[in-house]
């Protein structure tokens, strides 16, 4: 029984750390102890594979060479541990670095609950090897420690540098573990006491006669064949399940596309008839402002006639007055005169008695006279009155039209506050598509309903339009009355120059509507610009459909080959041994060694980086720059 400790007589060496003196002895001495761990992995890994196969590959938690396969795989996973501090002293775990997995990989997270729900364990170290024991039986240990082993970024904040898991013999043990998967573990954790075990390695197991070597190789040898019979079986299940997987996606991407082309096709359609719409409103809008501008010129020049001829008229009718308000004077001051000569003809009747007779008939004539004044001034009162109720009409009249011009005024209001809700709508149409921007599936049913939205809008304007249209007729006629009743009344003309004030402020909101015009036209054309760029994307998803399908037909073109097949590795041809291991190409399926299918590429039958030979490395790595 040659049972030894290991850290006393095998891994660490007669030479203590006391006695290395420089760096370089250091790493010496890692290095010595990482190759003696591997070896020792290497023995205890074969030795239970061969007991395993012999007994029908079903082992039990007190299987012997199982327990020291445990003890080792311990020993490795402490080979460099960094010491952590706590209030009872300094203490290294090995449940840290396996507590990662949980993290890396979620399919380890049972395993870490299950291990925590466990009552009889109460160290790190019991956790650790409970955990050791449920990946095994689950057959995923090769899995959960390669993707521990890869993230040595992590693994540096619990081992030291030099350390067996941050090296390549971790990669080399976790290529090793794979070959347990053939094994069964049948393996209970309740009752055993996991915390207080020793491990301590036991050689006798390793330790065998010269005779007994020649039938362990055969052995050895159908417990290989079997091993990658095994393995090729896992390998081929699984790509038949990724094949069936992406054969689905390819039907769905394939349906998707022809919607999205559907779809495509239709929004085209849709703005192409909006722009035409657009185009048939600016014209109309052109037209509009054609018209409005003559008719702007009609009554300017119209306004300038009818000033000059109430000028005219006005000056007639002062003429006509001041000569009317003369001719009263003189009257006034001739009735003036007739009264005085009256009592000058009283005071003097008794002494003119005889001259009365001569008189009488002066008097009669005189009085002939007045009676004319008098039909005269009856005739400047009438005249008068006339006046007075022509003004009185005219007065009526202006109120008439400045009641016509506020209306107008309200209506041009109205007209701004549309022309602002059209903003507002367009403001909101252009938050809505730039959502549709981030959100490439709602943005199908928002556009349909935008669409709906702005052709109702547009049969609004439609009718809009046709209805400013009645009023501009209506208008015309407006002012043809107006023009005829403006040659009666001339006081209109102060009204008309206040008209004649706000045109400019009309022409200002013109122009301010031709520059919401062109803001329009920018936002259509940016719209354009994103619907090219849905289209790039499109046809991009298009090449990269064919790309997965040429990689579909390649699959399934690509030949298995058997392990039975190949004796020599295709690239170097150099001979597979027990040192020189066999490996599959994932994706031409050749057999190569290691060192010429070191390289790994994530292939879409594998969601994670696999193995691939030096040539499909070289040939995926230019098939991915140029698509690039």
């Amino acid at each position: 029984m040659y049972s030894v400790d290991y850290s006393s007589n095998f891994i660490r060496q007669t030479m203590s750390i006391t006695d290395f003196k420089t760096l370089s002895d250091l790493k010496g001495h890692m290095a010595i102890e990482r190759s003696n761990l591997l070896n020792m992995m290497k023995l205890s890994i074969k030795v239970l594979i061969q007991s395993a196969v012999s007994l029908g590959r079903m082992v039990e938690s007190d299987y012997p060479p199982l327990q020291q396969f445990f003890v080792v795989m311990e020993h490795c996973l402490k080979h460099g541990l960094k010491a952590k501090k706590t209030f009872i002293g300094q203490s290294k775990s090995f449940f840290g670095p396996l507590e990662l997995v949980e993290k890396l990989c979620p399919e380890a997270s049972a395993i870490a609950s299950s291990v925590r729900d466990l009552p009889e364990l109460r160290t790190a170290v019991g956790r650790g090897r409970a955990w050791l024991h449920l990946a095994l039986m689950q057959k995923k240990l090769a899995d959960y420690m390669k993707v521990l082993v890869d993230r040595k970024d992590l693994l540096s904040e619990f081992y030291d540098p030099g350390a067996l898991m941050l090296e390549e013999e971790g990669a080399v043990i976790v290529g090793h573990l794979v070959g347990l998967n053939v094994i069964d573990a049948n393996l209970c954790l309740k009752g055993e006491d996991l915390d207080s075990q020793v491990g301590v390695i036991d050689f006798s197991l390793y330790l065998k006669d010269s005779q007994s070597s020649d039938s362990g190789n055969l052995d050895e040898e159908m417990t290989a064949v079997l091993d990658q019979k095994n393995y090729v079986e896992e390998l081929n299940r699984h790509l038949s399940c990724t094949v069936a997987d992406l054969q689905g996606k390819m039907d769905l991407l394939e349906k998707v596309n022809s919607k999205l082309m559907f779809e495509l096709a239709s929004a085209n359609d849709r703005i192409r008839s909006l722009h035409k719409e657009q185009e048939e409103l600016k014209e109309e809008n052109i037209a509009i402002r054609k018209s409005s501008e003559r008719k702007v010129e009609v009554t300017k020049q119209d306004t300038i006639v009818e000033l000059e001829t109430y000028k005219q008229s006005r000056q007639s009718l002062d003429e006509m007055y001041n000569e009317v308000w003369k001719q009263l004077k003189e009257e006034k001051k001739l009735r003036l005169d007739m009264e005085k000569e009256l009592e000058l003809q009283v005071g003097m009747k008794q002494e003119m008695e005889i001259a009365m007779k001569l008189l009488e008939k002066d008097i009669h004539e005189k009085q002939d006279t007045l009676v004319a004044l008098r039909q005269q001034l009856d005739e400047v009162k009438a005249i008068n009155l006339q006046m007075s109720h022509k003004l009185q009409n005219s007065e009526t009249l202006i109120q008439q039209k400045t009641e016509t011009v506020s209306s107008l005024e309200e209506k041009t209001k109205h007209m701004i506050l549309e022309m602002k809700q059209m903003e507002e709508r367009l403001q909101q149409s252009e938050k809505a598509r730039k959502a549709e921007e981030v959100k490439d599936k709602t943005m199908k049913q928002e556009l349909t309903s935008k669409i709906e939205v702005l052709e109702q809008q547009l049969g609004h304007l439609d009718k809009h339009c046709a209805s400013v249209e009645n009023e501009l007729k209506s208008e015309k006629e407006q002012r043809q009355r107006l023009q005829q009743e403006l040659e009666q009344e001339r006081e209109m003309s102060a009204q008309l120059k206040a008209q004649l004030q706000q045109l400019p402020g009309l022409q200002q909101e013109l122009q301010k509507l031709q520059a919401e015009k062109k803001r329009l036209q920018l936002r259509c054309e940016e719209q354009e610009q994103t619907l090219q760029e849905m289209g790039l994307h499109l046809s991009q998803s298009k090449l990269k459909m064919e790309d997965i399908k040429e990689v579909n037909k390649v699959l399934k073109g690509s030949a298995w080959l058997k392990d039975d097949e190949a004796a020599n590795c295709k690239q170097c041809e150099k001979e597979f041994s027990i040192s020189r291991r066999k490996h599959h190409c994932r994706n031409c399926g050749d057999i190569f060694c290691n060192n010429c299918s070191s390289n790994e590429l994530p292939l879409p039958s594998y969601p994670k980086p696999v193995r691939v030979c030096d040539t499909c490395h070289t040939l995926l790595l230019q098939r991915c720059t140029p698509a690039s």
